[in-house]
């Protein structure tokens, strides 16, 4: 295998690791079925619950992106005719009503201009037009950097009898995440944003409503792969056999879901929150602007114009080559004259702020 670069990880994911959470990954592998591993994913499923802050006993890690969370959310609650009202404000908004759509469901979307949140009243004007069996919308729309208020959504959808689908693959320990207080039903993540853990799991927690739901549908979920009933026989007390476990990568879970737990989530997301903000306004100072709206903006990912002038390919492209940083460039609308910048987990520390920002100054003055 060739020498890879040692980069500092600024995109919108992943993150940059902890050394211990590399240290993990290369314990010796064992069955998925071994004693020891099956104590480790009760650990895994207990953390995950603290940090989603649900008591749902349906709480676990999908094998899989944080796009293979999303995908079982939906697939597991619609079936065809269903409606789904999803809130669409940006890539990911689009890629749930994509999947709704596969999944043979009715969509109507709630469409907010991009780095605007979708307001609380056109969700609840498209509940008012009759039965939805889903409402799903972004927390963290990691295309434009704005945060999605979720409260009055989620509690206008139950009142409506609806199902509450939450994407919180970028904010789940960067920013506060509250599933059983919000009344969110289904909520999936990624392992490679605020974890700081790399990509490849999906963790995801079921309230008793959605697995009720699953339960109750008139034909099988249409992916095997992905049906929770089948999955949650694996991680629930029977230890049935549904695939391979990723050994390496729940390993490395494991110590990032401890890592978390011992700075505290309160904390974490104090870091974050400073951090973001010290960025987001060392970047206006250097002529950026930012694209999400004031008072909805992410702090772990910043979505910002370059300043007038700058060829921003060209000046990302410094970054990576001159100074080993990677940041994103812009998605969709923003695409060609944007940059999404993460201050994610181990990647939101001050010392590398620093060197982030002193790296900026030097490719775009």
């Amino acid at each position: 295998m060739p020498d890879m670069p040692v980069r500092m990880l600024f995109g919108p994911g992943p993150s940059d690791v902890a050394p211990s959470v590399l240290e993990a990954m290369a314990r010796p592998i064992m069955g998925h079925l071994d004693p020891a591993f099956v104590e480790l994913l009760d650990d895994v499923a207990r953390m995950l619950r603290e940090i989603f802050r649900t008591a749902n006993e349906v709480t676990f890690a999908v094998s899989g992106t944080g796009s293979a969370g999303m995908e079982m959310a939906l697939v597991n609650l619609l079936e065809p005719g269903d409606r789904a009202i999803v809130c669409v404000a940006g890539v990911f908004g689009q890629r749930l009503a994509e999947i709704a759509r596969r999944c043979g469901a009715q969509v109507d979307e709630v469409v907010a201009e991009w780095g605007s949140p979708v307001p609380d009243a056109a969700v609840r004007e498209a509940l008012d037009r009759g039965p939805a069996k889903i409402v799903a919308l972004v927390h963290a729309e990691t295309s434009t950097g704005m945060r999605q208020p979720v409260e009055r959504i989620a509690r206008d959808a139950r009142e409506h009898g609806a199902l509450v689908v939450l994407d919180a693959v970028t904010s789940l320990a960067g920013i506060p995440v509250s599933v059983d207080e919000w009344g969110v039903d289904v909520c999936y993540s990624g392992t490679q944003k605020c974890l700081s853990v790399p990509p490849g799991l999906s963790p995801i927690t079921f309230s008793t409503r959605a697995m009720d739901a699953a339960r109750a549908r008139r034909e099988p979920v249409r992916s095997w792969y992905l049906d929770v009933t089948l999955i949650t026989r694996y991680w629930g007390a029977d230890r049935v056999y549904h695939h391979t476990a990723p050994i390496s990568m729940l390993y490395a879970l494991h110590e990032g879901l401890r890592l978390v737990l011992d700075e505290g989530l309160e904390a974490r997301w104090e870091r974050h929150e400073r951090l973001g903000g010290e960025l987001q306004a060392a970047l206006v100072e250097m002529g950026f602007d930012l694209l999400a709206e004031e008072g909805f903006r992410l702090p772990q990912l910043t979505a910002a114009a370059v300043p007038s002038g700058v060829d921003e390919r060209a000046a990302r492209g410094r970054l990576l080559d001159e100074y080993g940083i990677e940041v994103g460039g812009g998605l969709g609308v923003f695409a060609g004259r944007a940059w999404r910048i993460g201050l994610m987990g181990e990647s939101c520390r001050e010392d590398k702020l620093e060197r982030l920002l002193a790296a900026i100054l030097a490719v775009t003055q």
